[in-house]
């Protein structure tokens, strides 16, 4: 969540929590003790929402200025999105010295449920990201169509389902006031193999057959 989102929370979440440290992200507000806190809460989480299509309906615009076709499309947002993630937490970390470490939990996504995560798991889906978007557009931009094929795409797909699910394991917990428990490494690291081996498999098809193509002419 957004720093000064956090400190708008601040006050009431010292009233339910007075031993939790200043600027602490968990434990999250019960909805019974949100609507104690009457409508300021609710406006904060509406504008949290708000904040989070906006930055995502944004990224999707710049991308589209960029392509000529959906491909290109997807794979500049992915980069763009992935490029916004990594800095995010850098010049969170520059301005405010948070997180303390790439192991300190963040609240990623808050809808429909709270997705957590150690810093370090978003940031490693960021990089994998800005990677495969970097080489579709390459491949573009070299007049060599990038082969994903519809297993491809099923594992891409099926991968960021896996992710995002290993996010959001812990959601109950975490909307009933209760801290993190240990984050679902197993669930994630398949998601992430998943995706990327998918990824891997295209580029070697598109490798070969631009062999194909030079070794033919």
């Amino acid at each position: 969540m957004v720093s000064y989102l956090r400190y708008l929370q601040q006050p009431i979440r010292q009233r339910f929590y007075p031993a939790q440290p200043t600027g602490d992200l968990f434990p999250l507000l019960t909805a019974d003790q949100a609507a104690i806190a009457g409508p300021l809460q609710r406006k904060v989480r509406f504008t949290e929402i708000g904040r989070e299509a906006a930055t995502i309906i944004m990224l999707a615009a710049v991308a589209l200025i960029s392509s000529t076709n959906l491909a290109q499309w997807a794979a500049s947002f992915v980069v763009a999105f992935g490029i916004w993630d990594i800095t995010f937490y850098l010049f969170l970390k520059v301005l405010l010295g948070w997180p303390a470490s790439l192991f300190t939990w963040d609240i990623l996504f808050i809808v429909p449920v709270p997705w957590v995560a150690p810093v370090i798991a978003p940031l490693l889906v960021s990089g994998a990201m800005v990677v495969a978007g970097t080489w579709h557009l390459w491949c573009e931009a070299n007049a060599n169509r990038a082969r994903l094929g519809a297993r491809n795409w099923v594992c891409v797909v099926t991968g960021a389902g896996v992710i995002i699910l290993s996010f959001t394991l812990d959601s109950a917990n975490v909307r009933a006031g209760g801290m993190p428990r240990p984050f679902a490494w197993l669930v994630f690291g398949m998601g992430m193999a998943i995706g990327v081996l998918g990824y891997i498999e295209a580029a070697m098809k598109t490798d070969s057959q631009q062999h194909q193509t030079i070794a033919a002419g």
